[in-house]
């Protein structure tokens, strides 16, 4: 029953709420739709910690995107063990550039108070949740070798049977304590992000296509 309620109910009702709270925010409060972003005052900070995050992250995102999309050529890919191998060590990379990223992300957030003036309580508990989701994914990945290929037959199935709305836990109970808390912490930061100021990162492509031209005039003396 247990099992049932962490591995079925809050993945659908994360997911739920995520998405009822994302369409609202965006039709009926739309500038609190918004970056706050402080990039103008300490762009050498958010240059040397965005890139790396970045990078990390979107790269390891669209690794469990293929293989959630396309499960037997992922298969077949991890087959070899060479390439099996340089999968493992690139994910390695990755996670602990995510992780250098977020922590000077944070560091920056921490030290400059005007990044603190634009920074809300749910934000700060959604960047706590995001760096122990990079170092669970840096920790699975170093002391449960091989997460490419088995990842494929745990995580995989269980989220194919969520889509199918025929949910099947079997795939993931039986998985290490911190394997499942990595899962779960991935829906963690879905319920989490609607409610903070990351939510732009939802909808930041798509206000670009209707919005005003914006007009910027620099503020400088001529010398």
């Amino acid at each position: 029953m247990f099992d049932n309620a962490l591995f079925i109910g809050f993945p659908y009702a994360a997911v739920t709420i995520s998405i009822a709270v994302t369409i609202y925010r965006f039709f009926f409060d739309p500038y609190s739709v918004s970056s706050q972003s402080s990039q103008f005052l300490e762009n050498r900070k958010l240059f040397f910690g965005s890139v790396p995050w970045h990078y990390g992250l979107i790269t390891i995102l669209l690794g469990h995107l293929t293989a959630l999309l396309f499960s037997r050529l992922w298969g077949l890919f991890t087959a070899n063990q060479t390439r099996l191998y340089v999968l493992e060590i690139t994910g390695l990379a990755l996670a602990l550039m995510a992780t250098v990223g977020l922590v000077i992300l944070f560091y920056r957030r921490m030290a400059d108070a005007r990044s603190q003036a634009v920074t809300s309580e749910l934000d700060w508990i959604l960047l706590v949740v995001l760096f122990l989701q990079v170092g669970l994914g840096f920790w699975v990945a170093y002391y449960y070798r091989w997460g490419s290929d088995w990842y494929l037959h745990t995580a995989v199935p269980w989220l194919v049977s969520l889509l199918k709305f025929q949910p099947d836990i079997t795939y993931v109970t039986a998985l290490p304590f911190w394997v499942k808390f990595h899962f779960l912490n991935g829906f963690t930061i879905a319920f989490l992000l609607p409610f903070t100021r990351l939510v732009h990162l939802l909808v930041y492509p798509l206000s670009y296509l209707w919005r005003e031209h914006q007009v910027v005039i620099w503020n400088k003396a001529r010398h």
